[in-house]
């Protein structure tokens, strides 16, 4: 079994960011506190990763960025984005979301 590890770090990533986003609203979460809690999962995180998956999450329409033009982001779930973190809507690939194993 060939596990690709880059894989599911980025994926992994991904849904750690909708969680804290999720746990964040309505309030915008800016990048720091977004990179302190993956590195809390990932201790060798760096800001370009975390801002690359944040991209990504917003070209998915999961999520808003505002690039503060100080350098600063801050990022907001859209409505998709909360219904992908409290699982009312389907996952698609490239999200490493657990499968709901409760409630039916």
């Amino acid at each position: 079994m060939n596990v690709d590890h880059a894989k599911s770090r980025r994926e992994s990533m991904r849904w750690t960011i909708m969680l804290t986003l999720n746990n964040a609203r309505p309030v915008s979460t800016h990048e720091s506190l977004v990179l302190a809690t993956i590195q809390g999962v990932y201790p060798d995180a760096t800001p370009m990763e975390v801002r690359r998956e944040l991209d990504y999450l917003n070209d998915r329409s999961l999520l808003v960025l505002k690039k503060e033009p100080s350098g600063v982001w801050y990022a907001d779930l859209t409505s998709l984005g909360v219904d992908v973190a409290e699982y009312t809507v389907e996952c698609h690939p490239g999200i490493a979301r657990p499968t709901k194993y409760w409630a039916g």
